[in-house]
């Protein structure tokens, strides 16, 4: 009997090992993923203007990041110090695509009160990425 589960045990860790490489990103990969589903090149320029203005709501993304989030934030609810958002800042953030888009989901809901589009998503990250020292 316990031969038999050797096969399943072996798929079992491949599956485990895909799962947890696949999270692993770069920000130009998720770049190039978020252009892929909204079907167009991201825009920078759009990005840091979705990203400083308000959208109806009490909050902008510049809210928390800063309108150059190449530094410290801070949290405007709660008042917790936030890393740096742009890449070249701070080298993990977007390197995690399931982190990547829980954080998007959230912070996107809180500005917009809704998730942002793969569209909003790609030109805010366009933006980010020509953020440099």
């Amino acid at each position: 009997m316990r031969n038999a589960h050797r096969p399943l045990l072996a798929a079992l860790v491949v599956i485990s090992a895909q799962i947890g490489t696949a999270a692993a990103a770069t920000p130009a990969e998720l770049l190039a993923d978020y252009s892929a589903q909204a079907g167009r090149p991201a825009n920078a320029q759009q990005g840091q203007a979705f990203f400083t203005r308000s959208h109806g709501g009490e909050w902008s993304c510049a809210s928390c990041h800063q309108a150059r989030p190449t530094s410290a934030g801070r949290h405007a609810g709660t008042g917790k110090t936030l890393e740096p958002l742009a890449p070249a800042f701070n080298p993990r953030r977007f390197s995690d695509s399931v982190k990547v888009e829980k954080w998007f989901r959230r912070n996107c809901k809180d500005v917009l009160s809704r998730e942002c589009s793969a569209a909003e998503k790609a030109d805010v990250l366009a933006w980010l990425m020509t953020l440099k020292p």
